[in-house]
């Protein structure tokens, strides 16, 4: 492959992130209020407390879900479940 077409490649892989990253921030701060990127920003005791209000709403949801509540929605579920994971703590060496 050319460097060209390698180049393109990653400019658009690197455009697809950044659509994707944009629909999450955008449904998370819709769905709970919270921001993505100052979410990302924190540490400690206050990533604990966002961690833990995503996974009671998380929670809730798939509840409704298990319930066959009108009100549940597979997108926000998702959603809720994504921005859990990108809030995980991250490990610090190789393991």
């Amino acid at each position: 492959m050319t460097l060209m077409k390698t180049d393109i490649e990653a400019f658009h892989g690197a455009r697809e992130a950044r659509r994707a990253e944009a629909r999450q921030t955008a449904a998370l701060f819709l769905i709970s209020g919270i921001d993505m990127a100052e979410a990302l920003q924190t540490s400690g005791s206050e990533r604990v407390q966002l961690r833990r209000r995503l996974q009671r709403l998380l929670e809730r949801e798939r509840l409704k879900g298990a319930r066959g509540h009108w009100s549940y929605d597979l997108n926000r579920h998702i959603a809720l479940g994504q921005a859990l994971e990108r809030l995980k703590p991250q490990r610090s060496g190789a393991g």
